[in-house]
């Protein structure tokens, strides 16, 4: 018998409790000071009462190895089959043009080419998506660039995407800076648009600092009445805020605005914080940069001092969150790259990419549909294979089913290679998590 290598234990922030979590046998559990040493002298091979042992093998943190690589065999065959029923994403590119000049942009230093979207293209990509995807639930998102910039052409141009949507019955998502949103409002009201995914960086200048017209403008007033315009009409809106040091302040009252903009009640809408990070290239101001533990701990803070924060965000913390609000753990994680698994994504070009991080990158092509269908088998296997079992720092790693690898595209602009890792601090935030969720 030995102490389960799935078994994740720590010590609770600002707490003298400690918690165990094991997401192989699904376990989880607060532990008092006087448990956690037991445990820490069972780890070191010190004497402990058998019937703590006992208590910990009904908990399956005390396991027979045999038994226990069985199951990780189970579990991880039962994940693939899983995985195999999902829905896929599948985004789609426009364009890489924008009317915004962000301080934090990754795709400034993308070569556009001369080609550019037209009926033809859009109808080989829908051609290629029910061939290609024919057995598979799916649906789209369409981003860019811009993909709502605001001029006949364009509008045309989505007016025959979303036409052919709904020709298929799949409904669309779109992630937009939101600044001509109002103005594609009833062509979106003719689809099944399942959300559109808005970004505001604070209120007022703070926003129109980092979010700006190419040449220079606010944005800030334009992009909320977009919202309003969606929530109004039903349209269920995504809200995203990227956060750096340069604004991470501004959560509480970005957490207000939205309150008092009775946007928090709307059962059509909802948030995500996202993390300014070196995507491809080096930004200029990487100081600024969070990592991700302690871009929570910065949330953890903040929201201890502010708790309104909680009603506009509910952080994850891995899966502290699921958690609290399903009194059970997720299932074992074995991949948390969905490239080129349950996410592909295509560009205006006529080229296939593994995910939104590829999306752009000629040499991260995995083939074309337009104007012939071609695939690069090799590559496209490489994404394809990537999970827990096929990077080998994962192994031993007891986190590894809550952290599933990461993403690949980091990971592979890290090492060169798709199956290595790009590490998650699950320990670090599950301490954040069951102080924020559970010690009160």
């Amino acid at each position: 018998m030995i102490f389960s290598k799935h078994n994740i234990f720590s010590k609770i922030k600002d707490s003298d409790n400690y918690f165990i979590v094991n997401l192989l046998s699904g376990s989880a559990d607060i532990v008092t000071p006087e448990e956690a040493e037991m445990i820490k002298n069972l780890i070191n091979g010190k004497e402990v009462s058998e019937a703590f042992i006992e208590q910990l093998s009904t908990q399956a943190y005390w396991v027979d190895e045999k038994e226990e690589n069985l199951l990780y065999q189970s579990k991880y065959l039962d994940f693939i089959d899983s995985r195999d029923d999902d829905e896929v994403q599948l985004f789609f590119v426009p364009n890489y043009s924008c009317n915004f000049a962000c301080s934090y942009c990754y795709q400034d230093e993308y070569q556009y080419t001369d080609v550019a979207l037209s009926e033809e293209i859009i109808d080989a990509f829908f051609s290629y998506i029910k061939s290609e995807f024919a057995d598979r639930k799916k649906y789209l998102t369409v981003f860019g660039g811009e993909p709502l910039l605001n001029s006949p052409k364009q509008k045309n141009l989505i007016a025959y995407f979303l036409k052919q949507a709904n020709k298929y019955n799949l409904e669309v998502c779109f992630v937009t800076n939101g600044y001509t949103l109002e103005n594609y409002i009833d062509l979106l009201k003719s689809a099944r648009i399942r959300e559109i995914q808005i970004t505001l960086d604070g209120v007022g200048d703070v926003h129109d600092k980092r979010r700006f017209l190419k040449g220079g403008g606010a944005t800030f007033e334009k992009i909320v009445k977009g919202i309003d315009a969606c929530l109004q009409n039903n349209i269920p809106v995504n809200l995203r805020m990227v956060v750096d040091k340069e604004n991470i302040s501004e959560l509480p009252v970005m957490a207000q605005f939205a309150i008092d903009k009775g946007w928090t009640e709307d059962a059509n809408f909802k948030t995500q914080l996202g993390r300014n990070y070196e995507l491809h290239h080096c930004q200029a101001t990487s100081e600024k940069l969070f990592s991700r533990i302690s871009l929570y701990e910065s949330i953890y803070n903040l929201t201890k001092q502010h708790p309104n924060i909680i009603e506009f965000h509910k952080p994850a913390y891995s899966i502290s969150k699921f958690l609290s609000e399903n009194d059970s753990l997720p299932d074992p994680l074995f991949d948390a790259c969905p490239a080129c698994k349950t996410e592909w994504a295509f560009d205006y070009t006529g080229h296939i990419y593994s995910c939104t991080a590829t999306v752009g990158k000629a040499d991260e092509a995995l083939g074309t549909f337009f104007p012939e269908v071609s695939r690069k088998e090799e590559m496209i296997n490489e994404w394809e294979s990537r999970d827990v079992t096929a990077i080998a720092e994962c192994n031993d790693c007891s986190m590894q089913l809550a952290c599933g690898g990461g993403c690949g595209s980091v990971a592979k602009n890290r090492t060169g290679k798709v199956c290595s890792t790009d590490c998650r601090p699950v320990k670090e935030l599950l301490e954040l998590g069951f102080s924020a969720y559970f010690e009160n």
